[in-house]
C-alpha cells in the first residue's frame, strides 16, 4: 500500500512537470519605464582630453569657479559636499585669502566652550563643506521623504557619471509621455531610472551671474557644475595623470636601454 501511495505521488508529480514544460508560457508584460527612460547624452569636457583620451586633459580651472559657484548658490541648498575640505578648493585657483572668505561665510556644528552645547561656528579652511541638514532625518523631513544625496563623489557613483549629471540636469524640459502619470510630488525626468524625480528642477537660464561674464545657460551651468563635481570626487586627477606619463616614459627608455644591454652582452655569441 505504501509503495503504492509513492508510486502515484512521484507519477503526479511527473505529470506535473510536464504539463508545466509544455503549457505556453503567457507573454512577459514589457515594462513601461524601459520605453521611456533615456540614455545619457554624448557631452565631452576638458579634462577629457583630446579624442576623448582622458590621459592627456586637465581641469579648466575658469569652468570649475563657476561650476563651483553653480554648487554653492543652488546645489548647496540641499546637498552636502562632505569630503571637500574648504581649503581644498585653493586648487580651483582661489587665492588663501579668498579661501578664508568662503569658509567664513558658512556655519559648521561645534560645541559652546562655556556650557558645551551644540552651537555653530564660522567654517576655517581646515574644515569640511557642511552639510545644509544636520541628519538623515531632517533631510528626509524637508524633502517630502527623498534624501538628497551627498555630491563628494556622485560623478563615480553613477554609470557615465559626467554625461548622467548633465543629461539629469538638462533633463526636465523633455514632455510627458502622453498615458504617464507621475505620482504627486515627483518630477518627470527620463533620465533618472525611474524616470520619476524627487528633486524639482534646479537651474533656470540666467539663475547665477557669472563673474567672467559667461552667459548663465542651463546648458553652460549644468556643464560647468558637472566639471566641478568631476573635480571634487577626483581632485588628484591630473597628478595621477602626469605620474602615469612619466611612469610610461620612464618604463619606455628602461625598455630600450634593456634591449641595447643585451645585444652588447650577446653581441659576441654565436647562434
Amino acid at each position: 500500500m505504501v509503495r503504492f501511495l509513492g508510486f502515484g505521488a512521484g507519477l503526479i508529480f511527473v505529470i506535473a512537470l510536464l504539463v508545466g514544460a509544455l503549457m505556453p508560457r503567457e507573454a512577459a508584460v514589457e515594462d513601461p519605464i524601459k520605453k521611456i527612460h533615456l540614455y545619457p547624452e554624448a557631452a565631452r569636457w576638458q579634462q577629457d582630453g583630446p579624442l576623448g583620451m582622458g590621459v592627456f586633459g586637465t581641469y579648466d580651472r575658469a569652468q570649475l569657479q563657476r561650476g563651483f559657484q553653480v554648487y554653492k548658490e543652488v546645489c548647496s541648498a540641499c546637498h552636502g559636499l562632505e569630503r571637500i575640505a574648504f581649503r581644498n578648493l585653493g586648487a580651483l585657483g582661489f587665492s588663501e585669502a579668498e579661501v578664508k572668505a568662503l569658509a567664513k561665510a558658512r556655519e559648521v556644528p561645534s560645541l559652546d566652550p562655556q556650557t558645551g552645547e551644540p552651537s555653530t561656528r564660522p567654517a576655517l579652511p581646515s574644515d569640511h563643506w557642511p552639510s545644509p541638514y544636520p541628519n538623515e532625518v531632517a533631510a528626509r523631513a524637508a524633502n517630502n521623504n527623498a534624501l538628497p544625496p551627498d555630491l563628494s563623489l556622485i560623478i563615480k557613483a553613477r554609470p557615465d557619471g559626467k554625461r548622467y549629471v548633465h543629461s539629469l540636469l538638462t533633463g526636465y524640459d523633455k514632455p510627458v509621455p502622453q498615458g504617464f502619470e507621475i505620482t504627486e510630488g515627483l518630477h518627470f525626468n527620463p533620465y533618472f531610472h525611474s524616470v520619476a524625480i524627487a528633486m524639482a528642477r534646479p537651474l533656470n537660464d540666467e539663475q547665477v551671474t557669472y563673474a567672467d561674464g559667461t552667459k548663465a545657460t542651463v546648458d553652460q551651468m549644468s556643464m560647468d557644475v558637472t566639471a566641478f563635481l568631476h573635480w571634487a570626487s577626483e581632485p588628484e586627477l591630473e597628478r595621477r595623470r602626469q605620474i602615469g606619463v612619466a611612469t610610461l616614459i620612464f618604463l619606455g627608455i628602461l625598455t630600450v636601454l634593456a634591449w641595447l644591454t643585451y645585444r652588447k652582452v650577446w653581441a659576441g655569441v654565436a647562434h
